[in-house]
């Protein structure tokens, strides 16, 4: 199998069964904006920050594709003076928006998803995508749009490993479900090699969430949701969080490498 081959197949596994998915009280894809918000807790020290940074220079205009509310591009202002947003939830659109009216910068929303609406996206000097490539079976169509979309560079932050393995346990405890353990992003670099991409390849720690994000509440719906469980097992997931503390990874990678756009 070609790389790109073993990274969709990989990504196939994680589909939950049609039967957990019909009983959900929700859809476990759904995100809460709150737990994306731009605040005080961004951080611009940090190894994806300081590459867009870099690229910008004395000043430019970012893409931010899965643009949530903004921490990825908010964080780089200034000097960056025009952020485009690009998500498929209007939610997070709006709090990026609402975000960004009092930094003094102009913004753009588009709402799609990416690469989809490549097309009625402009170029800017500096792409920037945090937290999306797991949702991405086909990476080569993806991050050849990414490429052809950024004048400068193109800064792609993903988790070291599968963000929901950190609930794999709870999986198997409520569902008695098995979660995989790949792709990892070791497996995103080899797609985008095998594709000829000349990727720099960093490792880092994980940067902070939103104020209030990690907050006990906020987590236990988080899993609940996740979970494709009810609300009327609040108890059950509340005391297995609190003897299984279900930890974020702690390495993030950032992956950059050269726009091709004119």
């Amino acid at each position: 199998m070609t790389a790109a081959e073993t990274w969709a197949a990989a990504l196939a596994d994680w589909a939950l069964p049609a039967e957990i998915l019909a009983a959900a009280p929700r859809s476990p894809y759904v995100h809460d904006p709150a737990m994306f918000a731009a605040d005080t807790t961004m951080d611009r020290d940090g190894t994806s920050a300081r590459r867009a940074l870099q690229a910008l220079g004395g000043g430019g205009s970012v893409l931010d594709i899965g643009v949530g509310g903004g921490r990825a591009s908010l964080v780089l202002v200034p000097p960056a003076t025009h952020l485009t947003g690009v998500d498929t939830d209007p939610a997070m659109l709006e709090s990026f928006a609402g975000s960004a009216a009092g930094r003094g910068v102009s913004v753009r929303t588009v709402l799609g998803r990416w690469p989809d609406v490549a097309a009625v996206v402009r170029p800017e000097d500096v792409l920037v995508c945090h937290n999306v490539l797991y949702n991405v079976p086909d990476i080569g169509a993806f991050a050849g749009a990414l490429t052809g979309h950024a004048r400068r560079r193109v800064v792609v932050e993903i988790p070291a490993v599968h963000p929901q393995t950190r609930l794999a346990g709870a999986w198997l405890h409520f569902h008695g479900l098995r979660r995989p353990s790949r792709p990892t992003a070791d497996d995103a670099v080899a797609v985008l090699r095998e594709l000829g991409v000349d990727v720099t390849v960093e490792v880092g720690l994980r940067p902070p969430m939103a104020a209030g994000a990690d907050e006990p509440a906020r987590q236990l719906v988080f899993t609940r949701r996740r979970l494709c469980l009810p609300a009327d097992r609040d108890p059950e997931i509340a005391a297995y969080l609190a003897e299984h503390r279900a930890e974020r990874p702690t390495e993030v990678v950032t992956l950059s490498w050269a726009g091709a756009a004119g």
